[in-house]
């Protein structure tokens, strides 16, 4: 896993590019997140579109994401989820609780 970070006036976009599975990918993703909020970043917009899969650690860290944010008193939207990605999320009914956007203009503008 790959992860560039952009700045878009005071929200960090993290474009992720590999899956997101347990092991490395999920610990790189986890730490970068750490990473950006000792830094004081408070708004995350996590572009999905380069993530082909998933697995349930891939799954937790997404949430784990959502929720440091949140504690930190930030805002944290996802975007651009390949349809698999979308379906995985559905199925476990996460779509309900991660703020999930088409694309990185409308979740900007949300944060």
């Amino acid at each position: 896993m790959t992860i560039k970070v952009r700045q878009v006036s005071n929200v960090a976009v993290l474009d992720l590019h590999g899956p997101l599975k347990m092991g490395e990918p999920e610990l790189v993703f986890r730490e970068k997140v750490q990473e950006l909020l000792e830094k004081g970043t408070k708004n995350l917009a996590i572009n999905l579109a380069g993530v082909p899969e998933m697995d349930s650690s891939g799954i937790g860290a997404l949430v784990r994401a959502y929720t440091s944010v949140k504690h930190a008193g930030g805002k944290c939207k996802f975007f651009a989820a390949p349809k698999r990605i979308k379906q995985t999320l559905r199925m476990v009914r996460l779509d309900t609780v991660l703020e999930l956007a088409d694309t990185e203009a409308t979740a900007l503008a949300s944060l």
